[in-house]
């Protein structure tokens, strides 16, 4: 339990953090970070999540099962959050601000089909 307690504190400093990084042509991007909650069960619900979450402009999308914390560093010039997470959404998991189709969810494998809050 303690150990959850320190994630998830390091994953609140994160996501107000930002990131500064120089391209080849010197301009510099300012990318965030954000921890978005996203409801799943397993390995395979982790791999829908991360592709969903791989939009352009999106750097790193990471999926944490024991937490359902889906930590996304990208450029928000480029994307949102909220597109992230519709996009996460129309493959089936419901998210912070967007909750999945019912026809969506309902093609999701049986070990997928995760408890939804109404």
């Amino acid at each position: 339990m303690k150990n959850i307690k320190i994630l998830l504190t390091i994953l609140i400093v994160i996501s107000f953090s930002s990131v500064t990084i120089a391209q080849e042509s010197d301009q510099k991007i300012t990318l965030k970070t954000d921890s978005i909650s996203v409801l799943g069960n397993c390995g395979m619900c982790k791999t829908r999540i991360e592709k969903a979450a791989m939009l352009e402009g999106v750097k790193t999308a990471v999926w944490n099962q024991e937490t359902k914390i889906l930590t996304v560093v990208y450029n928000p010039s480029v994307v949102s959050n909220e597109v992230i997470q519709k996009s996460i959404a129309s493959v089936g998991h419901d998210t912070e601000l967007y909750k999945a189709e019912e026809s969506v969810y309902n093609q999701l494998p049986g070990c997928c089909k995760y408890p939804r809050k109404e």
